[in-house]
């Protein structure tokens, strides 16, 4: 899958590149910037806070048609002015300078002094977590050993958009926001496995860090010092490198320069930037993932549960019955294939027939893909007759049965081409599992993944069917009919919930019964005030024209608020991008909930889930409600877990 990865993260990288390369402002006329022009007291001043010499404030006084560029003791920056908080005496470097129609220009570096130690600037949790305190060190490992072993993250490194920051937040509207975290044990291209040293940082008269590079001789050990910014969530680490693997060493250039994605008492994740000419492979954040001695030397391994695909209806039913025991499904020219892990998640990003073209090694060949089909005819609970017509129209005929794993056992090896060297093939026990169903809106199956398990590695080579004649109607048509001229409002006895992530939305543990008059059983979410908020709100959907718009009305602080915006509604992936807020639990218990989507996996902080919850759809959303969820929780942020907070509406 590596050629996946480099592809897909090279023209996703590019096109930032493009957008990112650009400053917001460009003097038109000719280039009048010179080094020696970048002096202090005439292109900028370094001022030592009145009060608080600790504090230290970097101003620029050149023209506002230049974008100043700071390279300082916590980082870098491009604001014109810039504060710096300096726990620890010592000289300090600062470099600055300016974009301008011709490039960069950078000065002379310039020095500073800090006379004292400030004892309240490294009380903030994040210097405590990352060395243990004041007068103490704190050793990290990166995650993965020579044995090849994760103990808490997938894997040693994950790859994320420019643009990402803290618990991979999105951190410029629009940004270059992505990521993709790969288990190393089906992605072991990632790095060879190896004891690749140790990184300690200490609070022992300054901020020290020491970094043992095991596998990249160059470096050796390394000793020097860092700097944390705990409000930007940044380091700068001077004369030392964090640890990392051999392959990428010469990838990056400023591995000084580190944005701080997840740090707790036991783990970390570091991001420093890929080098697009470096790597030949496009800019991007390259997050390692670390975890502290004390959690690798207390860990100890649980029993391993194998995942599951996200599947979990009736096969013969689902795949046979509509208003008859027989149905045929054809194979999608869309999307004929991919690969799944275990747990049924697609490892390619692929939408079009086009995504396939574009990776230069997937196969596409529409004239093979368009003759596949698969027609199952239901004779008893668990077994029916198959035909199977491959890219040459030939039919393949047999019997079958299902198990309780959702796996088809047919009576005969199948195996026929797709396209080139990708084929549709059941495996050594002649089997294909249902690894995933597509559902719309309105609970109709309009899409199912049929996969054959690889033999080696732990994934599915999946391929995608559809029914055969299904509607070309309108699909918005559904929404427009179950939304637009209804209001709904905060359902006060099952207020919310908490399920699995997209796309299967399992579990919860609320209930119809769960709030309500209780204010003392779920007292962090639920008491008197919130309750009066959410009797208070309303979401009302209208049209403007072609588009669907949203009133948001609510009580805050005792008066009237309404706030009215735009509703966009992919259909395929039910997710309501809606451009306005949503209700807002301020000034009581729940004044965590959120009123955006800020942790999106999805791409918008705008994005909100329909998530089918305790028996409802679209179809029946006059009587079951609506739930619109956001993410509340994401490992790959650096949560314990991935979880979607819901929220409940029902009809006025």
């Amino acid at each position: 899958m590596k050629r996946i990865l480099n592809r897909f993260l090279s023209v996703i990288a590019g096109i930032s590149l493009l957008i990112s390369c650009a400053p917001d402002e460009f003097f038109l006329g000719s280039v009048d910037v010179k080094p020696s022009d970048l002096v202090p007291g005439i292109a900028f001043k370094i001022e030592p806070d009145a009060q608080n010499p600790n504090i230290i404030h970097l101003r620029s006084l050149m023209d506002k048609k230049y974008t100043p560029l700071w390279d300082h003791p916590q980082g870098r920056s491009q604001s014109a002015d810039v504060t710096l908080k300096i726990p620890f005496p010592g000289t300090y470097s600062v470099k600055f300078g300016v974009q301008t129609r011709g490039g960069v220009v950078y000065g002379e570096p310039a020095t500073f002094s800090v006379q004292s130690f400030y004892a309240p600037f490294v009380q903030d949790e994040m210097w405590e977590m990352l060395s243990g305190g004041v007068d103490q060190e704190k050793t990290w490992y990166l995650d993965l050993d020579e044995n090849g072993l994760s103990r808490h993250f997938l894997g040693p490194l994950y790859f994320y958009g420019t643009d990402n920051g803290w618990l991979g937040d999105c951190m410029k509207e629009g940004g270059d926001c992505w990521n993709w975290n790969p288990d190393f044990k089906g992605n072991s291209w990632l790095m060879n496995t190896a004891d690749f040293g140790s990184m300690t940082f200490d609070l022992k008269g300054g901020a020290h860090v020491k970094v043992e590079h095991k596998t990249i001789s160059s470096r050796g050990t390394e000793t020097g010092t860092y700097m944390l910014d705990t409000e930007n969530k940044t380091m700068r680490i001077t004369d030392a490198s964090p640890l990392h693997d051999s392959g990428r060493d010469k990838v990056v250039i400023d591995w000084g320069n580190i944005k701080i994605l997840s740090l707790t008492k036991d783990h970390m994740q570091l991001a420093v930037l890929r080098d697009p000419v470096l790597s030949g492979e496009g800019a991007c954040l390259l997050v390692y993932n670390y975890i502290s001695k004390e959690f690798k030397e207390n860990w100890t391994p649980g029993v391993e549960v194998e995942p599951e695909p996200p599947y979990m209806g009736n096969a013969n039913e689902d795949l046979t019955t509509s208003t008859t025991t027989t149905k045929k499904w054809i194979l999608s020219t869309e999307t004929p294939y991919n690969w799944t892990n275990l747990a049924g998640e697609f490892l390619n990003p692929w939408s079009t027939a086009q995504d396939y073209q574009n990776t230069g090694w997937a196969p596409y060949n529409i004239n093979t893909i368009k003759n596949i089909s698969l027609t199952l005819s239901k004779t008893g609970a668990k077994e029916g007759n198959y035909i199977f017509t491959d890219g040459s129209g030939k039919p393949i005929a047999g019997v079958y049965s299902v198990d309780d794993k959702n796996n088809l056992h047919f009576d005969k090896a199948i195996s026929f081409t797709i396209a080139d060297w990708v084929s549709l093939s059941t495996t050594s026990e002649k089997t294909l599992r249902v690894i995933r169903s597509e559902v719309d809106a309105s609970g109709n199956m309009v899409g199912i993944w049929l996969g054959a398990r690889d033999a080696v590695k732990d994934e599915y080579l999946a391929y995608h069917f559809l029914p055969s004649g299904a509607s070309s109607a309108d699909p918005l048509a559904a929404w427009r009919a179950a939304l637009v001229g209804k209001t709904f409002v905060p359902d006060t006895n099952w207020f919310v919930d908490w399920v699995e992530f997209p796309p299967t939305f399992k579990g919860g543990w609320t209930s119809s019964s769960t709030f309500g008059n209780d204010f003392t059983s779920n007292g962090w979410v639920w008491d008197e005030k919130v309750k009066s908020v959410a009797e208070s709100a309303s979401l009302t959907f209208r049209t403007d024209g072609d588009e669907i718009k949203v009133d948001v009305k609510q009580k805050k602080d005792g008066l009237d608020y309404t706030a009215s915006g735009t509703v966009k509604i992919d259909p395929d992936k039910n997710i309501l991008t809606i451009s306005v807020p949503l209700v807002d639990y301020a000034g009581t218990a729940a004044n965590w909930l959120p009123t955006t989507n800020t942790k999106s996996i999805s791409g918008s902080k705008n994005d909100w889930y329909f998530v089918s919850h305790g028996g409802s759809n679209l179809s029946n959303i006059d009587s079951e409600g609506i739930w619109l969820g956001v993410i509340s929780n994401s490992i790959a942020s650096g949560d314990t877990k991935d979880e979607v907070l819901i929220f409940h509406f029902i009809k006025k």
